[in-house]
């Protein structure tokens, strides 16, 4: 098997099986990106959660994950915002929520960044923070931040969403994402939920404590003081998406401090 995959690699490389899609993250040329892992499904069909994969907003099950970098389909969404609307000419404070190594490797390729990762319960970030407390960093220290997958598993996601408010400069931007699933009317949430199974059967993860609606999601997003605005393929365009294994239904949420 490994000799097949790196004969499929080779031939991928040297031209002879074209290239079908390429990673922004990682700039790599590839022949597919790799599916969802099915242990997620197994886990979510075993505790009986009730929805469907085709219910998530951004979500790319067949191509989810980059062979070479390990980025996700969300990951190269924001690769994608982040080189259309980056001058290379102006500086950038960014802050980055529990970092994911890929994407991580590839804003701290800008030159013109100053990279910041933050998390409560990571090591090998530069600021150990509590997400609802980040009184480490002064109001208005950052002109962008990135704060993926994060809020469904904070107990107090509101109180997290001012602090990010806070420490966001006036006109910078902010990319916040959370899985949204579209066949639900209301935010469904118990941050006080200690049963697993309960948690597989709700909110599709162990260490989930709220399942995100979208109106709910952007409704939180703007009572933090948030401006937002929903990017889509038409922001973009399909060949992008198809090049770097995004769905067309994804949608990537930027939120915006006006100046004060």
């Amino acid at each position: 098997m490994l000799q097949k995959i790196k004969s499929l690699a080779y031939r991928v490389i040297t031209g002879v099986l074209p290239a079908r899609r390429q990673c922004i993250v990682c700039n790599s040329k590839i022949f597919s990106f790799k599916a969802l892992s099915p242990h997620y499904a197994q886990k979510l069909k075993e505790y009986g959660w009730p929805y469907s994969f085709d219910d998530f907003e951004t979500l790319n099950v067949q191509e989810y994950q980059c062979p070479r970098c390990g980025c996700s389909d969300r990951d190269r969404l924001y690769a994608l915002y982040m080189k259309k609307v980056i001058d290379p000419l102006v500086p950038y404070r960014l802050l980055d929520i529990a970092p994911a190594p890929a994407l991580r490797s590839f804003i701290k390729s800008f030159p013109n960044i100053t990279y910041r990762s933050a998390d409560l319960y990571m090591h090998d970030v530069d600021d150990q923070v509590d997400l609802t407390d980040m009184h480490l960093y002064e109001d208005s220290s950052f002109h962008a931040f990135i704060c993926s997958h994060v809020l469904e598993h904070v107990p107090d996601d509101q109180k997290a969403m001012k602090e990010l408010y806070r420490v966001l400069k006036p006109a910078g931007w902010g990319i916040a994402m959370v899985p949204v699933l579209l066949s639900i009317e209301q935010i469904d949430e118990e941050p006080t939920l200690e049963s697993i199974p309960e948690r597989w059967r709700r909110f599709g993860q162990d260490d989930h404590i709220r399942q995100f609606s979208k109106s709910g999601f952007v409704g939180r997003l703007k009572g933090a003081g948030f401006k937002v605005r929903e990017w889509t393929v038409k922001d973009f365009t399909p060949e992008e998406f198809i090049k770097n294994g995004i769905s067309p239904r994804s949608v990537l949420y930027i939120v915006s401090k006006e100046n004060d």
